[in-house]
């Protein structure tokens, strides 16, 4: 009888320590900090990638612009040259001539093969490339953010109902957790300058 008394005694207690929620609370505490890890992280590759990307379009738009500029330049010192028959009795003028259409025929081939290379220029889809990663960048803190603000709902509510009130009160004493609340200001999106 004894023997029964103790085996039932630990049936009791093992049910009871298995229902007290004591795991199920570490558990959530634990998916609480892995999920502001993921908010952390997400605002981490914002700051690591944004950056980066506005330089390369940068770059691109300024080899573009140097490109075209060159060309723009080389075509109006062309333009600016009185050409005549007499040309070809003048040396000096013929010189003039021919080192503007070399310069010409050298910023032509420059955008030659920037338009070999890549049929249309680039700076255009490098805008869109950086409004694309923009975006996705932002939809992966916002979705960070939610997937956050669920964890600590349920680690809330785990140490908000009996019987892991009890517990959390009487063993764990962990604290309640805050949900992901923007700051003030916020609400407005970030600028990127040029």
């Amino acid at each position: 009888m004894k023997k029964l008394s103790v085996l039932f005694l630990s049936a009791v207690l093992f049910a009871g320590l298995n229902g007290c929620g004591y795991n199920t609370i570490q558990k959530n505490d634990e998916n609480v900090i892995a999920a502001w890890g993921n908010v952390e992280a997400a605002y981490q590759r914002r700051a690591d990638l944004i950056p980066n990307l506005v330089e390369v379009v940068k770059g691109y738009a300024a080899h573009e612009k140097e490109t075209l500029t060159a060309v723009t330049e080389a075509r109006a010192q062309v333009g600016k040259l009185q050409v005549g028959s007499d040309i070809i009795n003048n040396p000096e003028a013929f010189s003039r001539f021919q080192e503007a259409q070399t310069g010409l025929r050298s910023a032509l081939s420059r955008l030659m093969v920037v338009v070999e290379r890549y049929p249309d220029l680039k700076a255009n889809q490098n805008f869109r490339d950086l409004q694309h990663q923009l975006e996705g960048t932002e939809n992966r803190i916002n979705v960070a953010r939610v997937r956050y603000n669920e964890a600590v709902r349920v680690y809330n509510t785990s140490i908000r109902t009996f019987p892991n009130n009890l517990t959390n009160k009487y063993i764990l004493k962990l604290p309640r957790r805050e949900p992901f609340q923007a700051d003030a200001g916020a609400a407005k999106a970030p600028s990127v300058k040029f």
